[in-house]
């Protein structure tokens, strides 16, 4: 079997862009007829940037390939250029051809991906959603959060009714590119009394996550753990930026709070320096930046000899999701599952058939391959048109 021709396709997400602004989604072809689907995730350029970069990867590296040789073709990929060295935009590209690859292995034995990889290990996920505004109040404000701590904890009941038992979000905000800075004290007591709000909300229903974005220096990050280790928080998302793991490593030993971080980071080698530091316990590998199933199969592996789960980050499209769940079914270190609310929407749209997600957990598909399909007229429908994601600028 060999690749013979690959399609991008760019796809605006309708408001409320709950997952992003657009999706990028790679589809391989080969010559025995089974194709394969990918997504790339980029927020490093603009999304039709992006699918440029896979076309070329694609036209010097994927076309005329094996698409059952994985490691060969990650290798060459990896290693073009002279980088020799984790580039995040390349790894997004990278991660996109790979899983669609593995898509077309799993369709031509007729496995999923999961089973490919040690089988599956959990018979169904637990999931959790950011802390999202209603779709028309989100739509209407053209803010997807909710801002007023009432208002946060009303939606957070809400979502534990829907049969959520996990919640994250970011009360502190000012990630833009002035940070790390200390938050001011009125912004330390905004963010108790929201997370304060939140568990009266939910009580012991519900774990709740903090979800913040590298915004603190070190020294404030360990002093907002102090201020909300009484509420028992399940993990303190990226505390600090992921540059230096070293400083990272001084808010986990700091802390009685869990440390996750990875959403950031890409490749088995910068992973190795969170666990050998203890920087977290968490790893919120993303697949569709990590390098991809495999890669990110040997990340979950390394952090178990750590002692450390895995929970995949998701802010992107329900192929990449839909990779998530492959690996997290096969991992016996998987600890939380991120998704888009309950799957639905336009997330559920896009694809000829939705993930299963019930009463709080996703429900791995004993389909092929991924187990998705993209719905390629829904997504010729809905072409971005934009440029890039709006980036904050404070």
């Amino acid at each position: 079997m060999k690749i013979t021709d690959f399609k991008t396709f760019v796809v605006g997400n309708p408001p409320p862009h709950f997952g992003g602004y657009s999706f990028v989604f790679v589809k391989l072809v080969t010559d025995s007829g089974i194709e394969g689907i990918g997504e790339v995730y980029g927020a490093t350029f603009g999304p039709h940037t992006m699918a440029r970069m896979t076309e070329d990867t694609c036209a010097r590296h994927v076309v005329g390939r094996d698409p059952f040789a994985i490691e060969r073709l990650w290798r060459e990929t990896y290693a073009s250029g002279f980088s020799m060295r984790p580039d995040i935009s390349l790894m997004g590209v990278l991660s996109g051809i790979e899983m669609a690859c593995w898509d077309i292995v799993g369709k031509a034995v007729e496995k999923p991906v999961y089973e490919l990889l040690g089988g599956k290990v959990h018979e169904r996920l637990r999931s959790y959603t950011y802390l999202f505004r209603s779709q028309a109040d989100a739509i209407e404000s053209g803010d997807p959060v909710p801002r007023d701590i009432a208002v946060a904890a009303e939606r957070a009941a809400e979502y534990v009714k829907a049969g959520f038992n996990a919640l994250k979000f970011d009360p502190f905000g000012g990630y833009g590119p002035l940070a790390p800075r200390q938050p001011t004290l009125e912004s330390l007591e905004y963010g108790e009394s929201y997370v304060r709000a939140l568990r009266e909300a939910v009580g012991d229903e519900c774990d709740l996550l903090l979800g913040t974005h590298g915004q603190f220096t070190t020294s404030a990050a360990i002093r907002v753990a102090r201020r909300l280790e009484q509420y028992n928080l399940l993990f303190y998302e990226e505390p600090v930026p992921p540059e230096m793991p070293e400083q990272m490593a001084l808010v986990a030993r700091r802390s009685t709070i869990p440390v996750a971080t990875g959403e950031r980071l890409t490749t088995k080698y910068e992973f190795a320096r969170v666990l050998e530091l203890g920087a977290a316990s968490i790893l919120q590998l993303d697949l569709g930046r990590v390098g991809g199933l495999l890669e990110a199969k040997k990340i979950a592996g390394m952090a178990e000899a750590y002692y450390a789960q895995i929970a995949p980050h998701l802010f992107a499209g329900p192929v990449l999701g839909a990779a998530n769940i492959q690996i997290s079914a096969c991992s016996p270190n998987f600890l939380i599952l991120e998704g888009i609310e309950q799957w639905g929407g336009f997330h559920a749209e896009i694809l000829k058939t939705p993930i299963r997600w019930e009463g709080g957990y996703v429900i791995p598909p004993d389909a092929p391959g991924l187990g998705v399909e993209l719905d390629e007229d829904v997504a010729a429908r809905h072409p971005y048109e934009g440029d890039i994601w709006p980036s904050p600028r404070e």
